[in-house]
């Protein structure tokens, strides 16, 4: 059984992935693959830079995602090239990473991913997980992580789907807006349930 886990900008996913983890679940984490994909040498990353020029990469030849970032989130219909260009490649190789996890014998695995819904990956999945917090927390969280301003949180958010849409999809929601050892008690809750679903 395949667990999607997904939830806005800094809500935790890694957190929550971690707390499976140390109860023996195997996860892979989609962001993980989406830098793996824009790699020197790779494809894609030779596609961004013809399209973009070197502005998108650092000197040492790494795609500088920050800059890139800058350009999409300004234009939606860059965003969406740019997803034509990576989300095929991500979805490969995420496959390739589940089947792995499977065929070592987990009771079941994760596939954390941002955009679960939005690019398809929920087709990957039997059941999602959506990590919840409220949108003023997302928003500090991610101005204090990613060293930006209210403003560019506010439309990095804007920019997913919005949360009714995402909880009104979830099979499964956790709260992480509770503290650690809440947090730690809703997964231990979730894992006992899918070890049981697996083996109905």
């Amino acid at each position: 059984m395949i667990i999607g886990v997904t939830g806005g900008i800094a809500s935790g996913k890694s957190t929550v992935a971690l707390a499976f983890a140390a109860l023996g679940i195997p996860w892979v984490d989609a962001d993980d693959v989406a830098r793996e994909v824009v790699e020197p040498g790779e494809p894609a990353l030779a596609k961004i830079v013809a399209r973009f020029g070197e502005q998108v990469l650092h000197s040492d030849g790494r795609l500088n995602r920050r800059a890139l970032r800058e350009i999409v989130f300004a234009e939606p219909a860059e965003r969406r090239w740019l997803e034509g260009v990576t989300h095929p490649r991500i979805r490969q190789r995420l496959i390739a990473h589940l089947e792995r996890m499977q065929a070592e014998g987990a009771p079941y695995v994760l596939l954390v991913s941002p955009l679960l819904f939005e690019s398809g990956q929920s087709q990957l999945v039997d059941r999602c997980l959506v990590v919840d917090v409220p949108e003023s927390l997302q928003i500090a969280r991610t101005a204090a992580r990613d060293e930006v301003g209210e403003v560019q949180a506010r439309a990095i958010i804007a920019a997913q789907m919005s949360r009714s849409e995402r909880l009104a999809r979830a099979d499964d929601i956790l709260d992480n807006s509770r503290g650690e050892a809440e947090l730690t008690a809703q997964v231990a809750e979730l894992d006992r349930r899918y070890r049981q679903l697996k083996t109905v």
